[in-house]
């Protein structure tokens, strides 16, 4: 059998956080089927700083029980055409953002999408398994440690 000492074990759930946008605490369903992470975001506003595309949106954390999201803004990287699992196709924003994950921390695209009926927030696909150099052990959940709080310029806003 052969092994990979220079990767990391990861369970099908995981917590992460994404240092640049000031969040921390968020659960994460790590999906190899799926080819790009995906981010929970609503109010999603293109515009332009110093002559670069930009998107601001609200971020969306926590769970269907506690709600909370954050205000956050990232450079714009591209729009991509998306096949959801249920077949319908849907252009998303796409931004590239650091991802950490127990002790590792290195850039993830994520498409912004309405994640509002799904129980996780943050889906990791499969590119930012193969650049992170994880591997999944689906038997196991939260087999790394919470990454520490980032600090952020945005705030965090609770949800009524």
């Amino acid at each position: 059998m052969k092994t990979f000492d220079h990767l990391t074990v990861i369970g099908l759930r995981e917590w992460v956080a994404l240092p640049d946008l000031g969040v921390a605490g968020l659960r994460a369903k790590i999906d190899t089927g799926a080819s790009t992470s995906s981010l929970h975001a609503t109010e999603i506003e293109p515009f332009e700083r110093d002559g670069q595309r930009w998107v601001r949106f609200n971020a969306h954390l926590g769970s269907v029980v506690q709600l909370r999201h954050r205000h956050c803004e990232a450079p714009l990287v591209a729009m991509k055409t998306i096949k959801s699992s249920n077949g319908q196709a849907q252009i998303r924003y796409v931004i590239r953002t650091r991802l950490a994950l127990g002790d590792r921390v290195w850039d993830v695209e994520f498409t912004l999408a309405c994640r509002k009926a799904m129980r996780y927030r943050l889906l990791l696909g499969s590119k930012a398994l193969v650049d992170g150099q994880l591997v999944v052990n689906p038997g196991l959940k939260y087999v790394q440690d919470k990454p520490a709080s980032p600090a952020s310029p945005f705030p965090s806003t609770g949800v009524a």
